[in-house]
């Protein structure tokens, strides 16, 4: 029987879990590593890399290097190689294949079956093209799940005493903050509220900022420009910002990170945790409103909060943990790995799908309104944000002009009160309604949102009967054929790396025979 995985498909570092003896257990890397760096690359002659093996060569190569893909799903951006251009949920597939492969190599058995997780706030292009990416990478995904609310999940699995929880999610690119709730047998969301574009990566692009200003006031060059420095100084960055996490100061030193005609130039430099701190102020800043928000849709306080919950690698920054002792007045937990827990939580949910895991129910929200355009530019809201899933919800609307016989659907999500203050998911028509005096025909939209927080929009008109429906895809996400044709090039690289592998193994093996012989031959030596 082919086994189910958990997956933490993160910006910066991607984990997998699986159900091990009623428990959800971490599964190493094949470098042996409890986590993979989110990182693709493409060598010269054509090899593709990912995890460890991209991130090892990405100063010489880093043209042909991609991190933080993540933070583009759902969108039109495409990455060009070679005259080749590949997709965000593309790039993701490729890690989400090591991850897989690593699971098969360390169970032993095919793995078929996987829980993603996904930022909360994540829209649902995003979550479209999270739930493609599993696809193309030759999973059937079962559930795409929030990313806090997995946490909780992986936290509350042998808790099950009555509290509220807060999840203060601040990864690599994203940041969510939830409010759960957990009773006996059940997990239920209470509100959630983040920033797709916030996280550790905004904070290493300080310290570049910081590290740029030194080298240009020492030397007078300007090094944004040149991609094998910038690589080099963002590595750098990442180093020191996770040095000051646990020091007072971190020194930079870049050897020949120039070279001018009058030799190589130098970066050595210190910065201070009260220097990083000051860079990166705004964006501890910037996680107070959703936390505020957060509690509010929940009509909870912070004295109402049992546990704090930090999730993600930035909330080892100390003024993070400094503001969210600030906001809620306690200790924040450290029950949980921060790294590990949104994989575990998701196996654990693919054991709730598959039934190794029993009586436990888990109720999410949407994060974010959802509804269609009026006339004046008018955003009519259909579903609230925090709407517990799934859902289906309808609203009976009219035309606005005489003897109209169709009308445009712009199915929009957010919270402004203008339909251009929103975002649009995609937009459909229904034709063939009656004529008749504007104010008279009466069309039924609804809006279905799935487990997955995946929307389905659908409209009727009550007097013809004749209806119209579109699931969302979004301008950024592949078509069925795209996709296809993306699995089909995933498996002929995998075949690649298959045969790659076994040429590897072979000569490994032809080595380690002549080093016998030669053994044999030459005698033995002794200290």
């Amino acid at each position: 029987m082919a086994k189910m995985i958990g997956i933490d498909l993160g910006t910066t570092n991607s984990c997998v879990a699986f159900m091990e003896n009623g428990r959800a257990t971490v599964i190493p890397s094949a470098e042996g590593e409890r986590t993979t760096p989110s990182i693709v690359a493409f060598t010269k002659n054509g090899e593709r890399l990912v995890g460890q093996a991209a991130k090892r060569q990405a100063v010489t190569n880093a043209d042909r290097t991609f991190s933080s893909v993540k933070r583009e799903m759902g969108s039109d951006k495409v990455y060009r190689v070679e005259g080749r251009s590949y997709r965000p949920q593309e790039l993701s597939a490729m890690i989400l294949r090591k991850l897989k492969a690593d699971a098969e190599r360390y169970i032993g058995e095919t793995v078929s079956d996987a829980v993603i997780t996904v930022p909360a706030y994540f829209t649902d292009a995003q979550r479209q093209a999270t739930r493609d990416a599993g696809v193309i990478a030759g999973l059937n995904v079962l559930r795409i799940i929030n990313e806090p609310t997995s946490a909780a999940l992986a936290y509350g699995f042998d808790k099950m005493e009555n509290r509220k929880i807060m999840v203060y999610d601040l990864g690599g690119g994203t940041f969510d903050v939830s409010i759960l709730e957990i009773g006996h047998d059940m997990i239920e969301v209470l509100a959630t509220a983040g920033n797709n574009h916030l996280g550790g990566d905004d904070f290493d692009l300080c310290v570049v900022g910081f590290l740029l200003d030194v080298f240009k006031k020492e030397h007078g060059m300007d090094l944004s420009k040149d991609p094998m420095a910038m690589q080099r100084l963002n590595e750098a960055a990442e180093r020191a910002k996770i040095e000051l996490s646990s020091a007072q100061t971190a020194v930079v030193n870049l050897p020949f990170l120039a070279q001018t005609s009058k030799g190589p130039l130098h970066l050595e430099t210190t910065l201070s945790r009260k220097r990083f701190d000051e860079l990166t102020s705004h964006l501890v800043d910037a996680t107070r409103g959703p936390v505020q928000q957060a509690m509010e849709d929940a009509g909870v306080s912070a004295g109402d909060i049992d546990r704090v919950l930090l999730v993600g690698g930035s909330t080892r920054i100390p003024a993070v943990q400094a503001a969210v002792r600030s906001m809620m007045g306690k200790e924040p937990s450290r029950d949980i790995n921060p790294d590990e827990c949104v994989a575990m939580g998701a196996c654990l949910q693919g054991g709730v799908l598959t039934g190794a895991v029993n009586s436990l129910l888990l109720i999410d929200v949407t994060p974010l309104s959802l509804g269609i355009e009026t006339m004046g530019d008018v955003f009519a809201q259909i579903i609230p944000r925090n709407t517990p899933l799934p859902c289906h919800h309808s609203q009976v609307f009219t035309t606005a002009a005489n003897f109209q016989t169709s009308v445009e659907i712009n199915v929009l999500q957010g919270e402004r009160g203008t339909a251009s203050g929103n975002k649009s998911l995609g937009k459909f028509r229904l034709d063939g309604i009656r004529r008749a005096l504007r104010g008279i025909p009466q069309i039924e939209v609804t809006f279905t949102i799935d487990t997955n927080g995946i929307v389905q929009v659908s409209a009727r008109d009550l007097g013809t009967g004749r209806s119209q429906e579109i699931t969302i895809t979004g301008s950024g996400n592949m078509s069925q054929a795209e996709i296809e044709q993306a699995m089909h090039d995933a498996e002929m690289y995998a075949e690649a790396d298959r045969r790659k592998r076994a040429e590897e193994a072979r000569y490994s093996r032809k080595g380690a025979d002549a080093a016998e012989n030669r053994s044999d031959d030459d005698g033995a030596m002794d200290a």
